[in-house]
């Protein structure tokens, strides 16, 4: 069985295989024999060229473990950000790229489920790709989901706290066309450029939606181009802005389009919902500022959000988790998967 110490050593392991997003194959074929190993029925379920998710529950959770899923399903995804970063530790943490997000929460998973496999307990899991870029794996998981799945216990770096819900997004494009020229006649020029930096002013100074418990929406700025040369008019300006959501957007996109104007065209290519989720008793809880896989996965049951590791060291050149926070993530997924059982068979 699986302990907290073997949760270490399965993190580092994970770390070491590098798994940015569009390569996550070598990783999955390493989990999916481990997976075996220790007695899983476990799948590869095809997403693009090599790439593929995992699905593996215990060979001995029913008789035809081939005809029945277990009703609760842990899950996060096999994925990293740039750039690969080897695993390293001291006493009380591990580094590397996807320490925290989310090599250690799939090494806390299955050492949950090992312990709870040990008392007759039984939950499958679900490790899927494409999560830090487009949720593809996600996506594909959601039209395999198994019958009988009621609960899906999603992990993301929480510090082991219970999410109450988690901000969407709304990717917003903002484009301006106008007319080369001369810079020295700028007269003979429509500079789209001028046109871009007015209306993203004014889309700094708009008031946001906000929520009493979730807080504000936010805006970030995140990429502009345009022009052609510091001597010419610029004739196209472009730029990706993403807001954080909590709640519809319909009103919001209403408002953007409007305070951005008439001179620039407005789109919006992507959005994850804003989600309020489910929790169980006791458990401390927080606000999710950052998005998840769990709006594309709505077929694997009722969502909940927890795991060891802090967003904030997420992604960065320093990114690590606590092995103590390590251990304690185990034992939540274990006390966790009881009070759901317990709530499906109608206890409480």
């Amino acid at each position: 069985m699986l302990s907290a110490m073997d949760a270490v050593t399965l993190t580092r392991e994970l770390v070491d295989i590098e798994s940015i997003t569009g390569n996550e194959h070598e990783v999955g074929n390493y989990l999916y024999g481990e997976l075996r190993r220790i007695g899983y029925r476990t799948r590869k379920m095809p997403v693009e060229g090599e790439r593929f998710n995992l699905y593996a529950i215990p060979e001995d959770a029913v008789p035809k473990p081939e005809t029945a899923n277990p009703e609760v399903t842990f899950s996060t995804h096999l994925d990293t950000v740039p750039p690969f970063i080897p695993s390293s530790e001291d006493a009380g943490r591990i580094y590397g790229r996807g320490s925290c997000d989310a090599k250690g929460i799939i090494a806390a998973q299955i050492a949950a489920a090992e312990r709870l496999r040990k008392e007759g307990i039984y939950v499958g899991l679900l490790f899927v790709v494409g999560e830090e870029r487009d949720s593809l794996g996600a996506k594909v998981a959601n039209e395999h989901a198994p019958s009988g799945c009621r609960f899906l216990v999603n992990g993301e770096p929480t510090e082991n706290k219970l999410a109450l819900a988690s901000k969407g997004t709304l990717r917003a494009e903002v484009t301006a066309k106008g007319r080369m020229a001369h810079s020295a006649y700028p007269e003979l020029g429509d500079s789209a450029i001028d046109k871009l930096i007015a209306a993203l002013a004014r889309l700094r100074a708009m008031q946001l939606p906000s929520d009493p418990e979730v807080g504000p929406c936010t805006l970030n700025i995140g990429l502009i181009e345009g022009g052609r040369a510091p001597n010419v008019i610029s004739d196209y300006a472009h730029a990706d802005l993403l807001f954080r959501l909590v709640g519809p957007s319909e009103n919001l996109r209403r408002k953007t389009v409007a305070t951005a104007g008439g001179q620039v065209e407005v789109t919006f290519p992507l959005e994850l919902p804003f989600l309020r989720l489910q929790t169980v008793d006791g458990l401390p809880t927080m606000i999710a500022a950052f998005t998840t896989d769990i709006p594309m996965l709505p077929k694997w049951g009722e969502p909940l959000l927890i795991g060891p590791g802090s967003i904030h060291v997420a992604h960065t050149e320093g990114e690590y988790i606590e092995k103590q926070q390590l251990a304690e993530a185990v034992e939540l997924y274990c006390r966790i998967a009881k009070q759901l059982a317990q709530k499906s068979k109608g206890a409480f």
